[in-house]
């Protein structure tokens, strides 16, 4: 049984990767992901609010020219300071990891900004990461932010960040775009190597007692799951890169069935947050299990086996299909 797959141009042992979270922060986390089967390790987030000194530095450079063309990305800034404790902290467990794990190591940034961030996506290369996920969300609040706009940013920092580093990119896209299939395609042609679909944003909410807005972490289930699927077996042998699933997987069944939409591999946070790291090894057995019931000899032969390229119906990922589930759902 083969459960082997490549991400990223990396040949890994099966298709789970630890996506960003508590449990990708420290050395003694990821050694026991990696006792317990995962395949590579994506680290916790480094944030932009971390690496800069002072907040207000960043506001500056999303808004001194917030009316300027949506293409020019002169006024971002070529250097910034980066000599503090964090982002030395986090450039010093990368190599602590490195030294200690067989894993692939994707380094992950969160951004919103480009410019000096080319300075530290260097140094996270040269500390030894194996690749770089970047993940920039960015959620407009000024109704005069046209969409392009906002796209414009995103492929802006890809294309910046791409020209400096060696390393694979990988970006992790979220679903807000009016068409994220074009959208990945723009993210890959500026430079991108992966593509993760999709990003979790963490929830709004209200404290009534304080009288304030909060934001609370976002802990998925497998009902989460369904988008990605659709993007994946839209995506598949579209774009060329790796495409990795990501919320809502939680069973050996989530995983297959992100392969067979056409994903390479499937990133884990929630379902390990809840149940702990040997997880990891329920997973793995279920997979092994179906796969051997159903004759399936390796992931590459399932890849992509019911995407919209090769399903016998793909009304399953169009409009069409819409009022048969509802009509369905009634009966």
């Amino acid at each position: 049984m083969q459960l082997s797959t490549t991400f990223l141009g990396f040949d890994l042992k099966n298709p789970l990767i630890a996506s960003a979270s508590p449990l990708t922060a420290s050395l003694e986390s990821i050694k026991k992901l990696e006792d317990n089967g995962i395949a590579a390790v994506i680290m916790h987030s480094l944030f932009e609010e971390e690496i800069t000194h002072e907040i207000h530095q960043i506001d500056h450079f999303l808004h001194i020219h917030s009316h300027s063309h949506a293409e020019a990305t002169t006024y971002l800034p070529s250097e910034v300071d980066f000599d503090n404790l964090q982002a030395d902290h986090y450039l010093e467990e990368i190599r602590r990891i490195k030294e200690s794990v067989a894993l692939p190591l994707i380094a992950s940034l969160n951004s919103v900004s480009a410019g000096g961030w080319v300075t530290y996506a260097k140094k996270i290369e040269q500390a030894g990461a194996d690749a770089l996920e970047l993940n920039i969300t960015y959620i407009p609040t000024s109704i005069d932010m046209r969409g392009d706009e906002v796209e414009q940013r995103y492929v802006d920092t890809v294309a910046s960040l791409s020209q400096h580093l060696t390393i694979p990119l990988n970006v992790k896209m979220n679903a807000y775009f009016s068409n994220p299939a074009n959208m990945a395609k723009r993210l890959v042609n500026a430079g991108a190597r992966g593509i993760t679909l999709f990003d979790n944003p963490t929830l709004a909410d209200v404290d009534l007692e304080l009288l304030t807005a909060l934001q609370k972490a976002n802990i998925t289930s497998s009902y989460n799951l369904s988008e990605t699927l659709r993007w994946c077996a839209i995506l598949y042998n579209k774009i060329s890169c790796s495409l990795c699933a990501n919320t809502g997987i939680h069973s050996g069944e989530d995983v297959l069935k992100t392969i067979m939409s056409g994903a390479d591999a499937a990133a884990l946070a929630s379902v390990l947050l809840i149940k702990g790291e040997g997880e990891i090894q329920n997973i793995l057995t279920t997979m092994t299990e179906w796969m051997e019931k159903h004759e399936y000899e390796s992931i590459e032969q399932m890849k992509g086996s019911i995407s919209l390229l090769h399903t016998d119906n793909p009304s399953a990922y169009e409009r069409n299909s819409y009022m048969y589930a509802l009509q369905h759902y009634r009966t």
